[in-house]
């Protein structure tokens, strides 16, 4: 039986999902610049260049541009980028390799902050690192199960996250 799938978002869903997307930016920003100041600016530049190129690439072709999909950026999207082809979203074809980008997001400060941690331990470290692993995970897992693909129109049409993630169980 098909779930119900939504044409636009509520703000809810948006504000949510936005929120656990920054707050694991910030929290990683707050980890790298532990370091220094230019590395967390290094790591914000590729939050930036990640979000810009999916903004281009991907909500261009997809289902919600110029529309209010989970996370917001169709309508984002619709801003800067012309519309691209809602076919070639939905027979793209991606690979672990594809996302590595994405999940380094989280990866990146997690490694530099358990290393921090090891060479000289901090509490308000520690509470980062754990925020930023439930976020990741937990709260990543919540998002996306709960509030966007479950009711995403685009899935319907064609998602190769879904079959990637979808192989990915088998």
């Amino acid at each position: 039986m098909k779930s119900k799938t939504y044409e636009n978002y509520s703000c809810l869903i948006i504000f949510i999902t936005n929120f656990v997307s920054i707050s694991i930016y910030l929290i990683g920003i707050l980890i790298i610049s532990q370091i220094s100041l230019i590395f967390g600016g290094i790591y914000l530049l590729y939050i930036i260049f990640l979000e810009i190129k999916l903004l281009k690439q991907g909500c261009t072709n997809c289902y919600y541009y110029g529309k209010h999909c989970a996370f917001g950026k169709g309508k984002t999207s619709s801003w800067f980028f012309k519309r691209g082809n809602t076919n070639e979203f939905a027979n793209k074809k991606i690979t672990w390799k594809n996302i590595l980008p994405y999940l380094l997001v989280s990866v990146i400060p997690l490694i530099i902050g358990i290393i921090l941690s090891i060479l000289h331990f901090d509490w308000i470290l520690l509470v980062l690192i754990i925020l930023l692993l439930i976020l990741s995970s937990v709260g990543n897992g919540f998002v996306r199960s709960s509030l966007a693909c479950k009711f995403c129109k685009q899935r319907e049409i064609g998602c190769p996250a879904e079959q990637l993630f979808k192989k990915s169980h088998k």
